[in-house]
């Protein structure tokens, strides 16, 4: 089943409650997805860097983890860990070569994320008990999106949580079933795209940031989305600078989005928009079918 939100934010005051906002809207979708949670948040970004997001089940493993980077010669700056995952700062265009340090020396320590702004955040457990570990409320930022989940499709695991993020600074959430994700899976890999888990909605962020390296922009490659994908969904995409949100031509699961002057929101449910500032007056309606929504601030 499932549950999905996004909020962006328009002003500084949504901004500086974004965390807040996303964690309530979370928590009531509960029921959506009691089994593991996750969100995606775009803050701090680190320009002439990147921050890479990583996970391990044992919060010690991240001892000495700068510096087996910095032995292989990696630009390691900064590390902040937060229970079970930990933020790295490196120079920019490091992360594939950290990625490949990671996976030979430290293979019990996964990358959720990389980027110059996102920051990736899941476990298993109820949204509440995610949320809190990670200080949700707390953080400010100037996007989000977050994923309630009922495992249909694979093991409840912290890899096959939500969001997955296969490109610099994107990620994707989404509520529905893929029929067609085997064959998808086997056809991104064999084009070179990496994809760990056997979760359906790593297949569609995979599918997008293959589009995209092929010179589409994130419209475009949701459109012809449309085309490839078989199943029913809703995807909420997120960028460095928006989101986005796709239903499959059937729109089959249930959607609402509200814009006011101060924020953009999705919810599965209404009720996760409920005790957003201005709700009472804010445009609210349900997304049409097979139509491409995306909204962008400046970089």
């Amino acid at each position: 089943m499932c549950g999905i939100v996004g909020l962006f934010a328009k002003s500084p005051g949504i901004e500086a409650e974004m965390g807040a906002h996303l964690s309530a809207m979370l928590v009531t979708m509960s029921d959506r997805g009691p089994d593991s949670a996750g969100f995606a948040i775009y803050r701090d970004p680190v320009g002439g860097q990147e921050k890479l997001t990583v996970q391990s089940a044992d919060p010690e493993a991240f001892d000495g983890l700068l510096g087996v980077l910095q032995g292989a010669g990696i630009s390691a700056h900064q590390m902040d860990v937060a229970d079970t995952h930990a933020i790295i700062r490196l120079d920019a265009g490091q992360t594939e070569a950290a990625r490949a340090v990671l996976a030979e020396q430290r293979p019990d320590i996964r990358i959720m994320s990389r980027g110059n702004a996102i920051e990736i955040y899941k476990e298993v457990g109820l949204p509440g008990d995610v949320s809190d570990r990670f200080d949700l409320p707390g953080m400010s930022g100037s996007h989000a999106v977050g994923h309630t989940r009922m495992a249909t499709e694979s093991a409840v695991t912290t890899l096959g949580a939500h969001p997955f993020s296969t490109a610099p600074d994107q990620c994707l959430v989404h509520n529905g079933s893929m029929s067609n994700h085997n064959n998808m899976r086997r056809e991104l890999r064999h084009a070179g795209r990496r994809i760990e888990t056997e979760n359906d909605t790593e297949v569609a962020a995979a599918y997008l940031s293959w589009r995209m390296d092929q010179g589409q922009n994130l419209g475009q490659a949701l459109e012809t989305g449309l085309k490839d994908y078989d199943g029913f969904y809703t995807f909420l995409v997120g960028t460095e600078t928006g989101f986005g949100v796709l239903r499959d031509p059937i729109a089959c699961k249930p959607a609402v989005m509200a814009e006011t002057d101060d924020y953009v929101a999705f919810g599965s449910e209404y009720r996760a928009l409920v005790n957003l500032p201005g709700i009472e007056t804010a445009k609210v309606w349900e997304p049409e079918p097979a139509t491409v929504y995306f909204w962008e601030r400046a970089a």
